[in-house]
Parts: C-alpha cells; sequence; structure tokens
C-alpha cells in the first residue's frame, strides 16, 4: 500500500468539507450518482465504438447504480458498472483538481468557515462533498479492459492509500463510513429514496437501493385466536427508485418546473434553480433535442481560458462527450444542458465534429434560440438587470465574435449613461429612441470608475446640449469591443475623448478670432509641456472646467490594440494626449493675459494634471504637482 499526499488545493478543499457548515449536505448523493452516471455514459460510448471493449463486458451488459446502506454499521455504498479507474486515474481523479471549475471554487475560499461553507451552495464540488458527512472512504475500482482493480482510501485529512485489489467487473464501489449522528440518517431506505427521486430522478440509468427489511408473516384468524406467533424473515429488497428516462426525450407538456429544476441541478452540480430553462425538439432536414439552462450566478470558471464546457453532446441519447467547446460560441461558455442529435453517427471524432455540417447547423439553430429566449426575458426588467449583472461581459464578447447575430446581441446589451441613475441602465434602441433628431450617432466614454467617468469635463457640451453619453465603466473589456462595434441601425459609435464636440453656436470666423486671440499662449503652454503632450489647442466642448485631456483618432485606435496588449501581460507607456483649454474661463483668460513665465509654467501643468486627475488617470509627478498648487496659492494669497 502506497500513502501519497494531496495536492494542495484538494487539501484545502477537505478541510473545508470535513468543517463544512453547509446545511444541505445531502448533496454529496447527487454528486456521486452523477459521477457514477458520467462513468456509465463514457463506458455506453465505448461499447458501441471500440471492438476491444465491446469484447471485454458482457454481452448483456447494461448501464445500472446500486445504492446500499447498513444502519448496524453506519455506512452507506454507491456503486456503478461504469468505465472505472485505475490507479493513474484515481490520482487524477482524487487526488489532484484537474477542472478549472474547482479550482476557481479554491479561489474564492476566504478561510471563514461560515462564509466557505454558503460556497458549496454556489459550486458543486463533486466527489469531495462526501467529507461532509463521512469518516472514512474507500474507493474500489477496476477499469473497462484491464485487469487490475484499485482501492483509494482517506480520512480526508493531508494524504490517501492507494493499493492494488481484487474486483471481479468493471465500475467503481465507493464505501462511506458516515462520521455522527447527523450524517447517520442517510443510512436509511426513506431518506435515500427522497433525496434520489428530488436530485436524480430522470438520471438515464436505472438506480436500485438495495436493503433489507424484516417481514412479519400474516397470520390466519385461527392462528391468532390459537395464539400462535407470527414469525419474522429479513428479506432482501432490490428496489428501482428512479424513472430512468432522460428528460430532455420527454414532451415539454408532461414535464414540470420541479423536474427541469431538479435535472438542472443533477448536471450543473448548482444547488440554485436556473435563472432561464430553454427546450427545443426541432425535426426536419435535422432531427434533434436541444434542453439549455441558464445559471442564476454565473459559472466560477467563466473568466479562465481553462473553463470547463457546460453542455453534453448526446447521439440518440448514447453519450458522446462532455468536454467539446465548440458546442456552442465561447461568449455563451456559461449556458448548461445536452444536445441530443439524431443524425451524428456514434463514432464521430473530436475532429470530425468540428467540421462537421450538421452540428454546425444545430449550434446556429441553438444560437439564435438562446438569444430568442434571453430577448424574451429582457421583457421583465427586474429579472433582466439580473441577468445583466451575470452576463453583460460575455455578451460584450458576442458582438466581438459573432458577425452573423451581432444584431440580435446588440439588443441584448444595457448600459449605464448620463440620464440613467440609481442602477439602472437603457438599451441602445431606447437611447436613439430618446435622441434629438439632429443626432446621428451613440456617444460612450470608457473608464474605470462610473464616478469620475460622471463628472468628466468631457462631457459639458453634451449635458448642455442634452445628448445622452453611455457610460462604459469596465475599460478592460470596453476599450477592445466598443470602437469595434462600428454602427448599431445605422448611428455610428464615438467616442467622445477622440471625436468632435456637439455642436456650439460659434461661426468659423468667431473660432478662427477665438484662435488667433489664444495662440501665443497656446505654443507657451505646449512649449512648456514638451513631450508630456502631443498639442495643446483651445476647445468649445467645455463650459465649467478650464482644461481637459482628449485623443486624436489614431490615439483611440492605437488604445484598443494596448488594451489588448496589456491583457497578454506585456506592458504598454501610455501616449501622450491631447490638451484642450477653454477660453472662456477665467484662469485661461488670466493666463493669456500674465507677463511671468515661472507662473505660466506652474499653471500649464496645473491644468495638464488636473485635467488628467479629472478622467482618473495617473499623473507623472504628484510631489512636483503639489508644489506648484503650492505656489499659486501662496501667490493668489
Amino acid at each position: 500500500m502506497a500513502k501519497h499526499q494531496f495536492q494542495t488545493e484538494v487539501g484545502q478543499l477537505l478541510h473545508l468539507m470535513t468543517h463544512s457548515l453547509y446545511s444541505n449536505k445531502e448533496i454529496f448523493i447527487r454528486e456521486l450518482v452523477s459521477n457514477a452516471s458520467d462513468a456509465i455514459d463514457k463506458l455506453n460510448y465505448l461499447k458501441l465504438t471500440d471492438e476491444n471493449i465491446k469484447a471485454a463486458l458482457p454481452g448483456d451488459w447494461a448501464g445500472q447504480i446500486n445504492i446500499s446502506f447498513d444502519e448496524a454499521d453506519k455506512s452507506l455504498t454507491i456503486s456503478d458498472n461504469g468505465i472505472g479507474m485505475n490507479e493513474e486515474d484515481l490520482i487524477a481523479s482524487i487526488g489532484t483538481i484537474a477542472k478549472s471549475g474547482t479550482k476557481s471554487f479554491i479561489d474564492n475560499l476566504t478561510g471563514d468557515a461560515k462564509k466557505d461553507s454558503n460556497l458549496i451552495g454556489q459550486f458543486g464540488v463533486g466527489f469531495y462533498s462526501v467529507f461532509m458527512v463521512a469518516n472514512k472512504v474507500d474507493v474500489i475500482s477496476k477499469k473497462a479492459g484491464e485487469e487490475q482493480a484499485y482501492k483509494w482510501s482517506s480520512d480526508g485529512t493531508g494524504e490517501f492509500d492507494l493499493a492494488p485489489c481484487t474486483k471481479e467487473s468493471n465500475g467503481t464501489v465507493i464505501y462511506i463510513k458516515l462520521k455522527d449522528e447527523e450524517a447517520e440518517e442517510f443510512a436509511s431506505k426513506y431518506r435515500i429514496q427522497n433525496i434520489v427521486g428530488k436530485y436524480s430522478n430522470h438520471i438515464a440509468y436505472p438506480i436500485y437501493l438495495n436493503y433489507s427489511e424484516e417481514v412479519t408473516e400474516e397470520l390466519s384468524e385461527e392462528d391468532k385466536k390459537a395464539g400462535k406467533e407470527a414469525k419474522k424473515t429479513v428479506e432482501k429488497r432490490h428496489e428501482k427508485i428512479n424513472e430512468a428516462t432522460a428528460l430532455w426525450t420527454q414532451p415539454k407538456a408532461k414535464l414540470k418546473k420541479e423536474e427541469y429544476n431538479d435535472f438542472y441541478k443533477s448536471i450543473s452540480h448548482d444547488s440554485q434553480d436556473p435563472m432561464l430553462t430553454i427546450h427545443t425538439k426541432a425535426e426536419g432536414v435535422n432531427e434533434y433535442t436541444t434542453l439549455f439552462y441558464i445559471p442564476k450566478t454565473a459559472p466560477m470558471d467563466m473568466y479562465r481560458a481553462d473553463y470547463q464546457p457546460g453542455v453534453k453532446l448526446y447521439v440518440k441519447r448514447v453519450f458522446i462527450t462532455d468536454d467539446e467547446k465548440e458546442l456552442l460560441p465561447t461568449y455563451l461558455r456559461f449556458v448548461r444542458g445536452i444536445i441530443d442529435s439524431e443524425d451524428l453517427p456514434l463514432n464521430v471524432s473530436r475532429e470530425i465534429l468540428q467540421e462537421n455540417r450538421i452540428l454546425a447547423n444545430i449550434k446556429q439553430s441553438s444560437v439564435k434560440k438562446i438569444l430568442s429566449e434571453i430577448k424574451k426575458l429582457s421583457k421583465d426588467e427586474e429579472k433582466y438587470a439580473e441577468f445583466i449583472a451575470q452576463y453583460i461581459r460575455p455578451l460584450k464578447e458576442g458582438v466581438y465574435q459573432d458577425f452573423t447575430n451581432k444584431e440580435a446581441i446588440l439588443d441584448l446589451l444595457r448600459y449605464k449613461s448620463t440620464k440613467t441613475e440609481d442602477g439602472k441602465m437603457t438599451s441602445l434602441a431606447a437611447y436613439k429612441e430618446g435622441a434629438n433628431s439632429e443626432q446621428k450617432a451613440i456617444y460612450y466614454i470608457i473608464g474605470e470608475n462610473e464616478k469620475v467617468l460622471r463628472n468628466s469635463p468631457l462631457l459639458e457640451a453634451y449635458k448642455k446640449n442634452d445628448i445622452e453619453v453611455l457610460i462604459l465603466d469596465d475599460k478592460e473589456i470596453d476599450e477592445i469591443i466598443t470602437p469595434n462595434i462600428g454602427a448599431y441601425k445605422e448611428w455610428e459609435f464615438k467616442d467622445i475623448t477622440a471625436c468632435e464636440a456637439p455642436k456650439v453656436e460659434q461661426s468659423e470666423d468667431e473660432k478662427k478670432e477665438v484662435e488667433e486671440k489664444f495662440k501665443s499662449i497656446v505654443e507657451k503652454i505646449k512649449d512648456k509641456l514638451g513631450e508630456s503632450v502631443t498639442d495643446v489647442r483651445v476647445t468649445n466642448r467645455l463650459s465649467d472646467s478650464p482644461s481637459c485631456v482628449v485623443k486624436d483618432v489614431g490615439d483611440a485606435q492605437m488604445a484598443q490594440m494596448m488594451q489588448m496588449m496589456r491583457a497578454m501581460g506585456q506592458t504598454m507607456p501610455e501616449s501622450a494626449p491631447i490638451l484642450e483649454i477653454n477660453p472662456e474661463h477665467e484662469i485661461v483668460k488670466k493666463l493669456n493675459a500674465c507677463p511671468d513665465e515661472s507662473t505660466i509654467e506652474d499653471v500649464s501643468w496645473i491644468l495638464l494634471d488636473q485635467a488628467k486627475l479629472s478622467e482618473g488617470m495617473d499623473i507623472t509627478d504628484a510631489v512636483a504637482f503639489a508644489q506648484r498648487l503650492s505656489r499659486i496659492t501662496n501667490k493668489a494669497l
């Protein structure tokens, strides 16, 4: 017998499980039954596609799950006749964390037992959930097509034992020694029946409950009168406790909301009901069934490159894969569910999947269906606000990725704006509808802080002209996605930091006169600031502020590239901004008449740094800024 140390993250997870305060501990049965079903799925597929595996199985092999309990021993056993595991599989599946979703769960742990226990309800932790109720767990498994079986044992602390053992047939047996009076409730016929009925009723394979029951002999009236004692015998029962029909194959009219929700929980390992359920049966050129769910809370691994896809592919009810990221586009990676095709071949390979026209048609139709159902959801403002809070970012990715459905996705987006407050958001359709008759563009400003953006001097001219501006405060994605949208129903998207301000009542002659009047001071400011600015110019976009910083169109396009490079971990320098000064502001007027070069230099830098701070940008030298401010204040006093 060899001892092995758990991976550090597994140790953290097991510590949480063994000390869990989570009240819904019954989910461990759901998790283990779900794993057993997956193991049978995988073997069922190999039986149909691998001649060696087919030859190694009995001719009458059919997948099934067995549960038994022993009240005296205070134990529970769950077994399956699925694909099984060898030594390498046991170490990879139980000794280390391979799935990114579980890593995300670990990343979210705080060290606070109460808070961390609440996380269990948001994320299924698979096999490890058994340690909420177990003192010790033995896993005996034999992989299909192999001779040697192995036994894995652990008490849920820092290590596990692994040794060869004997097992006649393929599959896995999990023996659970229950740890306390509270956990002993699971060594009960009625408790197990209730849990399986609640979470696993529509597992596609039969689940049998094996138990012993004391039976009392029925006495005749004569025997009773004669005082004869009834004989008691113990009989073994083998009772099927689930429907064992693939839920997605059932007609929608027959299914209740609770059944849909329970099935969702069994395939997603989520403890919450889904936000949206989408069940479709298509007939015609391609015949297929899809059952999609949108979780109430975004999957924890949604922003990881190694995210676990949430859609399983079946062919004629035979499981094919749950690890194919091409079944739906990546921006819909939060969707959970089933695709079951009647037309794909059972031996379809991953390479064929990626080029298969049938699957491409299913994918295209599925995307349109999902987007149309999300649009229906958007009619309920309260529910849709919950959806947007979870999934606005991947939807924005969809605008960039999915040209075919770009308009449909744009209709689903929601934005903060200068005309929304208290957390409310607006659609692009509502933005257009509320615009004045002369407006032909959608204006936006991008940054990292909503409050800073709402107080930006750049908005002054837009507010003065009653023009709504979208407030985009998720800079990391907005700076890449928004400039590439192009247009929405013929209205071009325009970044207010890189475009002309809205029309202000000023003729060309008046504009030239102002430029000529301030030409000298503009040149002096430009000279004092040097390479810290790309240009200095007078502006008509400001009403209350003395200055602002903007970027030219070329810089705006470069900013997208720089943001993408930063996202890939590369350090990119910020480009120098354009400084615009307000000729109507008293500071600028007085600066224009100032004869003192040192004062001009100090004020020039203050105008630049103040404008940068107003946009949430870093200033080059905070100490120098403070010193200049002190000198100017001293002169003013």
